[in-house]
This record gives structure tokens, C-alpha cells and sequence, in this order.
């Protein structure tokens, strides 16, 4: 273990609580950071840190540490990562080794209805962070890009070494730059930084936003589907799990310097096997034993047809992306009937 203390940034999030729970598992200390905004419902926020051992009533507090009470080695504070004044106190503090940063505005449709929130969290946020591991010599800064800043690329599948340079949404413009941001200090500061191109993750405890949720849903209630280009989508959807996996293995790879060139590195983390909408939505209906009602419709604006993550040179270091949709899909409605009941 070459880390003792990381710092998660979007604790609360899916991707976050996910990994702050599997690296306290491990033995890690960890400090989790989370503004719990109210993008989507923040009782599911709340619910994923009482998972983690920390109470609501201990989380809702702005800038107040909490402790947990089932993992001891992990604390939790409300604070955005926009605030310029705290965030460097909170680093003299606690002292960190590594930072992942999976904080972040979320979502490719909202962007188009609330770009401020994008450039707040997504770009000065991330200016906060870098800052942060460049004046308290963190050893590892791992972050997250997304799969959407491949944009109107034809080529699949989608690779590290494609050109990037047409987003089609305001989010996939905001994860370009940080990926631009970060290659910047790792030039001028030799901070070790590695960008994760997220392709479509789902699993338990997943945004309402998106479309496992979304169509569960509606399905359950009888309610109608949006099946955008009329169904004509794919996507390269990955299991949460393997999702995790896979910055741990990147935490614990930093990038080596090459000659000239930055401790700086990008991956693709996706499953490598895109899966088209319609086969997801008919394993859905296999899972839940109900028929979907379909309203077939135009594509979304800052939407793409399809994505498929090239991993393999995050598989050289030991990645595989392991679940297949049978039977990430079958633990994701488990987890789903479970939580809804006890609500």
C-alpha cells in the first residue's frame, strides 16, 4: 500500500461512495468531500453516506467534519470544491497522499439548461484541486473525464490517442479541459495526474438521472419510456464495480516520466463491449418480468448514437471489465426493489 490517506472528492456521488467504501474495505483512511447538491434527489446522497456510517443529521452541516461510526478510519465534510478558502485549509489539515476527484456537475442535458453550474464545479472546481495537489505535494491525483469528450468522433472503437476536439454538450466541453488543466501542472509543477474517460456506468445505488433508474422507474409504474433515436443507441455500459477496480489500479499506477513529457496519463474505463439500447431496455423488462411502453423519439441535442471504450491500456496494468449486462442488470434491479421498499 503506497498510500495511507486519499482524499474522494463527490463522496456522496455513485461513482464516489462506490470507491470510498471499497478502499476503507482495503484499509485506507479516507476524507470524502461532497456538496450534496440537489441536482437529483439528496436523500439518496444521505442514504449512500449512512452506508458509509455517517448520519444525515452529521453530513448537512456545511463544513463541518464528520466521523463515521462504522469504518473509524473515514471522515466526512460538506464543502463545494469551488470554495477557495476552505479547500486549502481543509488539505493543510488532513494531509493527504493521493486525491480522486470524481466531484463534478453532472449530466449531459442539464448543461443545457444550466451552464453556470458547469463551469463553477467543472472547471473552477478542478482549478481549486489542482492548486490544492500542487502547494501539499500530493503524490497522485486521479480524476474524472468522461467517454463524452470523443463528441462526433466516426472511429470506434474510442481511443486515447483519437483527436477530442468536438464536443457536442457544454459537460463534454468542461472534461476536455480538465484533461487539458491537468497536463498543464503535471508540466509546469511534476504533479502526477491521471484522467479516467468514464464510458456509461450503472449498478446499485446509480443516479435517478440516468436511464437504469430512469426506465425502472417507469416501467414498474406503468409509465412510458423516452427511447431517444428511436432506439438506434449504444452504449458501452460498465458495471460499478469494475468501474472501481479500475481506479484503483490507476491510484496505484501514477504515471512515470518519459523524457520530456509529463507525469501525465489518460484511460479509457469502460467494459469494451458496447451494448445496443434496445437489448438493454429488453433485459430490463426480463429482469422486472414486465413489458416497457416506448415512446420511440428524435435524438437529444448534445447526445451521441453510440460509445465503446478501447481499454486496453488500462488492461496492461490488470484491467478487466468482468460483469456482463445479465448480470450487472440483475444485481442493479435487486438493489433497486430492495431500496424502494425500505423507503
Amino acid at each position: 500500500m503506497q498510500y495511507k490517506k486519499i482524499f474522494v472528492t463527490g463522496a456522496a456521488g455513485f461513482i464516489g461512495f462506490h470507491l470510498s467504501k471499497k478502499l476503507l474495505e482495503q484499509g485506507y483512511e479516507v476524507i470524502g468531500l461532497d456538496n450534496i447538491n440537489d441536482y437529483y434527489d439528496v436523500n439518496l446522497k444521505y442514504a449512500r453516506l449512512a452506508e458509509l456510517g455517517v448520519k444525515k443529521e452529521d453530513a448537512e452541516s456545511w463544513g463541518l467534519m464528520a466521523n463515521a461510526k462504522s469504518f473509524p478510519q473515514f471522515k466526512f465534510i460538506r464543502l463545494k470544491v469551488e470554495n477557495r478558502k476552505a479547500l486549502p485549509k481543509l488539505f493543510e489539515q488532513e494531509k493527504p497522499d493521493a486525491v480522486v476527484h470524481l466531484a463534478a456537475q453532472a449530466g449531459v442535458r442539464y448543461s443545457l439548461e444550466n451552464p453556470e453550474a458547469y463551469i463553477d464545479s467543472n472547471i473552477v472546481g478542478f482549478l481549486n484541486i489542482l492548486e490544492c495537489c500542487r502547494h501539499y505535494q500530493i503524490r497522485h491525483l486521479v480524476y474524472a473525464s468522461s467517454s463524452s469528450v470523443y463528441g462526433t468522433n466516426a472511429k470506434i472503437p474510442f481511443s486515447e490517442e483519437d483527436r477530442v476536439d468536438y464536443p457536442v454538450s457544454l459537460y463534454a466541453a468542461t472534461k476536455k479541459s480538465n484533461e487539458l488543466m491537468a497536463h498543464t501542472y503535471s508540466h509546469l509543477y511534476q504533479i502526477p495526474t491521471s484522467g479516467l474517460r468514464f464510458f456509461t456506468v450503472y449498478g446499485p445505488w446509480g443516479r435517478p438521472d440516468m436511464a437504469p433508474i430512469l426506465f425502472t422507474s417507469a416501467i414498474t409504474e406503468g409509465r412510458t419510456i423516452k427511447v431517444f433515436n428511436r432506439g438506434d443507441m449504444s452504449r458501452d455500459f460498465t458495471y460499478i464495480d469494475d468501474i472501481v477496480a479500475g481506479i484503483i489500479i490507476t491510484m496505484n499506477n501514477p504515471p512515470v516520466k518519459k523524457g520530456e513529457k509529463p507525469y501525465y496519463q489518460l484511460f479509457n474505463i469502460g467494459n469494451g463491449s458496447p451494448v445496443s439500447l434496445m437489448k438493454f431496455i429488453e433485459t430490463l423488462e426480463k429482469e422486472l418480468g414486465q413489458v416497457a411502453v416506448k415512446n420511440m423519439m428524435s435524438m437529444q441535442p448534445g447526445d451521441v448514437p453510440r460509445t465503446w471504450a478501447d481499454t486496453s491500456h488500462l488492461n496492461a496494468l490488470g484491467y478487466s471489465s468482468t460483469t456482463n449486462i445479465e448480470e450487472g442488470v440483475r444485481k442493479f434491479v435487486a438493489w433497486y426493489k430492495q431500496y424502494h421498499n425500505r423507503k
